[in-house]
């Protein structure tokens, strides 16, 4: 993650740092008799495939996953945004998941710190962020080492860095491989982390990435197609794990990284998803995710193919048992199962989605509440904007000290105002509240 100063901002938001991740990893979670590592020719197609990709193509049995009329046509763009069927490549988080923390040390550094201490440097963060996005229904369970299990170099000599060589990170791969798999049965797992020793000299906590592999090493039985490097400090950026573990569920780099690493990184979304930034005001995942990653029941999403429309939106965080504020501003558990997102098509890789961000679950500390509008393109790759926010109110920006990009802080379209987004005749007006803490909104598309 780089950690930039952003030029004319002042406040937090200057110091935040930046960070952009491609990844996923499917590991399939077979316990039983550990069988011996076969990994010498497994390495060298895995090196050779290294030098060649860092990504992983589109596989050719992806998963029927939604056929509603504005689910967008899943693409063979990194992480794309389409959702008509499901990469088979990386795991589904819709059910219970085993990720495995190993702790690496090296010869040129004494640990300052224990695995237990970088261990709860994440969890349960991470897994409590993921908890409350999917309104319980993924649950990640970390199995972290109790301790650490030394590289055979000296961290120097990996020359660890953001935009590492395709030589060093192999070697650095195949090494942390070969000193853990008689510590690790890979076979029980579907996420792995490689958590450095962040006071060794030549960890770079600028590196934390997700490591693709267009093929898989092999140990334990077990395919890994990707592999978590952590190398962050102690403590660590908040969130940071949970951003990358959205990779491995195929989540796309949401941030735009300027093309001199100056000035904003956050234009794209701002505080509106923790694919953008994990120090988001407001990172719950976008509802536009939550559907991708089977979080929301088809019934939670509307497609408006003819206006105008009116309809209840429920918001994003409200799961059942969420207290949310209701229009008479005492709190309300009656939200949950209720739409979630609406969507209009635009063309055939491209939508506007609308969904409620309000103060609560992961949002506590949303900058501003109302109706959040969008645009995804399932055509474009991570990293290059393939969800931008529509800015409702473009002249002014808000909460400067703390927003990670004020000009968005205050996008959402607020109780009592209407919208047009720009460039098309989609209008969005925002009615009322109801009593349990639900927005009406009418959706007029001509």
């Amino acid at each position: 993650m780089p950690r930039q100063l952003t030029p004319g901002r002042l406040g937090r938001a200057a110091l935040r740092s930046r960070f952009g991740r491609s990844g996923g990893l499917s590991l399939p979670g077979r316990p039983g008799v550990r069988p011996r590592l076969r990994m010498t020719a497994a390495m060298c197609t895995t090196m050779s495939a290294l030098a060649a990709t860092s990504m992983v193509s589109v596989p050719s049995d992806p998963e029927p996953f939604s056929a509603a009329p504005c689910a967008l046509t899943r693409t063979d763009a990194h992480h794309s945004e389409g959702l008509d069927t499901w990469n088979a490549a990386y795991p589904r988080p819709a059910r219970s998941l085993d990720a495995v923390m190993v702790f690496l040390s090296f010869p040129d550094s004494h640990p300052l710190t224990t695995p237990a201490e970088l261990a709860a440097d994440h969890f349960p963060a991470t897994s409590r962020f993921f908890r409350q996005a999917s309104y319980g229904k993924f649950t990640l369970r970390p199995h972290p080492l109790r301790h650490w299990i030394r590289m055979p170099r000296p961290s120097t000599e990996y020359a660890i860095e953001r935009d590492w060589t395709v030589a060093h990170r192999a070697a650095y791969l195949r090494d942390a491989l070969a000193v853990t798999d008689r510590h690790v049965d890979y076979a029980r797992y579907d996420v792995v982390y490689f958590v450095a020793d962040p006071d060794a000299p030549g960890v770079d906590s600028d590196a934390t990435k997700v490591v693709n592999l267009d093929r898989p090493m092999r140990a334990d039985g077990a395919d890994i197609h990707r592999v978590v490097t952590v190398f962050e400090n102690h403590p660590p950026d908040r969130l940071v794990l949970a951003h990358e573990t959205g990779h491995v569920f195929d989540l796309p780099d949401l941030y735009h990284r300027p093309v001199d690493g100056k000035g904003d990184w956050d234009t794209h979304v701002g505080d509106w998803d923790l694919m953008g930034s994990q120090f988001a005001l407001a990172p719950d995942l976008f509802a536009w995710h939550k559907w991708k990653l089977g979080w929301l029941e088809p019934r939670q999403v509307r497609c408006v193919q003819a206006g105008p429309v009116r309809l209840t939106l429920e918001p994003l965080a409200a799961g059942p048992g969420t207290p949310v504020t209701g229009a008479a501003g005492a709190p309300s558990f009656g939200l949950g199962r209720g739409t979630k997102l609406a969507v209009v098509r635009t063309g055939a890789d491209t939508a506007l989605a609308f969904e409620v961000r309000g103060r609560a679950g992961n949002d506590t500390a949303a900058c501003r509440q109302g109706v959040l509008v969008y645009r995804v393109n399932a055509d474009t790759r991570s990293g290059r904007g393939p969800v931008e926010v529509v800015d409702a109110h473009p002249h002014t920006e808000a909460c400067g000290e703390d927003s990670v990009y004020p000009p968005l802080a205050d996008a959402p379209v607020g109780l009592g105002e209407s919208f047009t987004v720009p460039g098309t005749s989609v209008r969005v007006e925002v009615e009322g509240r109801t009593a349990s803490g639900a927005w009406t909104v009418k959706i007029s598309t001509r």
